[in-house]
């Protein structure tokens, strides 16, 4: 496809083949420089020799009549003379196609209505609108938005910033990233979402602003602790670790960050955990605890039971009292609401770990 276009556009006059080496540019740009003159390429007479056994690049012929305008969904009104722009090389010597001239081809044969991208390839847009009209092809509508920058400056890859496979791997959730990208630099509260639909709901050019935007990993952290606290289990389940139910789930998600936690509280609820180290004024209420639990009616609310039996009996409220019995029966300092595990913790081991912990 890439061939048959670049053919097209030989017969038509707008690439045309260039035989200077680099150095050989480079020593131009700095005469034009030195000049104080814009170092545009200076394209060559048509009837110039051709050096032998020299392979060209090719360069599209940028067409000077009148400017390149159009109207950025994000910068508003664009204008740029072509005459003040190199004739971008869209081929090297070696036949290897470079970016500009491929991606219109791409564009035009998938139908592309919208591009978005950095305010860096403003430039690049002027130069491909006309590579579009070339092709006889409609322009898709520009929107260039401002740059993100991170702590180590403009986010960019030489620069080791985090990329989408880190991301991955982390275990953030795409919409957490996405729910961010789609307000990064708007006027619009970020607002974790669980659908593409309901971030596309409300998605508006006009919302986004011209100053670089903050592109911050916490704040893709919160929304995906958010995403998940307000998923579904239907949503997870295939992703869930085996044994995972939906009472598990429901238990736990208001507490993880990542799905990836789960697998340590299933543990938690269905298997066993080692002792935890208790005080000794801890253990005289983790025996109570322990002879509280086998009174409890299991089916009815048994951690508020349990919290009232303790209260009457030993006096303690508050985190003398939660803290020593979150310890015991799930080896944590802190979780999700206990009022919630222990009845999927059950009986028979609740009892356990509380009479194991007052040893």
């Amino acid at each position: 496809m890439y061939e048959r276009e670049f053919e097209r556009l030989k017969a038509a006059g707008r690439v045309y083949a260039c035989y200077e080496t680099p150095e050989e540019l480079d020593v131009r740009r700095k005469v034009l420089l030195g000049r104080k003159l814009p170092p545009v390429y200076e394209r060559k007479a048509t009837d110039a020799p051709v050096p032998e056994g020299v392979a060209p690049h090719w360069r599209f012929h940028l067409d000077h009549g009148s400017p390149i305008e159009w109207d950025d969904l994000i910068r508003g009104p664009q204008k740029f003379d072509p005459a003040l722009i190199s004739d971008p090389v869209v081929r090297r010597a070696d036949g290897s196609w470079l970016y500009l001239l491929p991606s219109v081809i791409d564009d035009i044969d998938l139908g592309i209505t919208h591009i978005v991208r950095g305010e860096d390839h403003v430039s690049n847009s002027a130069t491909q609108i006309q590579m579009f009209a070339s092709l006889g092809a409609a322009t898709p509508h520009f929107a260039h938005e401002a740059l993100l920058v991170a702590a180590e400056g403009k986010l960019s890859k030489r620069l080791g910033s985090t990329g989408v496979d880190g991301m991955r791997d982390a275990g953030i959730e795409p919409l957490a990233l996405l729910s961010l990208l789609a307000r990064l630099g708007t006027s619009q509260p970020v607002e974790a979402k669980t659908s593409l639909d309901a971030l596309a709901e409300h998605f508006d050019f006009a919302t986004f602003g011209r100053a670089p935007a903050h592109f911050d990993l916490a704040e893709v952290e919160q929304l995906n602790a958010k995403l998940l606290h307000a998923t579904d289990y239907a949503d997870v389940a295939g992703r869930l670790p085996a044994g995972a139910g939906e009472a598990d789930w429901n238990a736990l998600r208001g507490n993880v960050a990542h799905l990836g936690e789960i697998a340590s509280w299933l543990l938690v609820l269905h298997g066993d955990i080692a002792a935890p180290e208790v005080v000794p004024d801890d253990k005289i209420l983790l025996a109570q605890a322990a002879s509280a639990a086998e009174q409890l009616d299991w089916s009815d609310e048994p951690w508020r039971q349990l919290i009232e039996a303790l209260k009457a009996s030993s006096g303690r409220k508050g985190r003398a009292l939660f803290h020593p019995l979150r310890l015991a029966l799930t080896g944590q300092d802190s979780g999700p609401e206990m009022a919630a595990l222990l009845p999927i913790i059950g009986r028979d081991r609740a009892i356990a770990r509380l009479g194991r912990a007052s040893r």
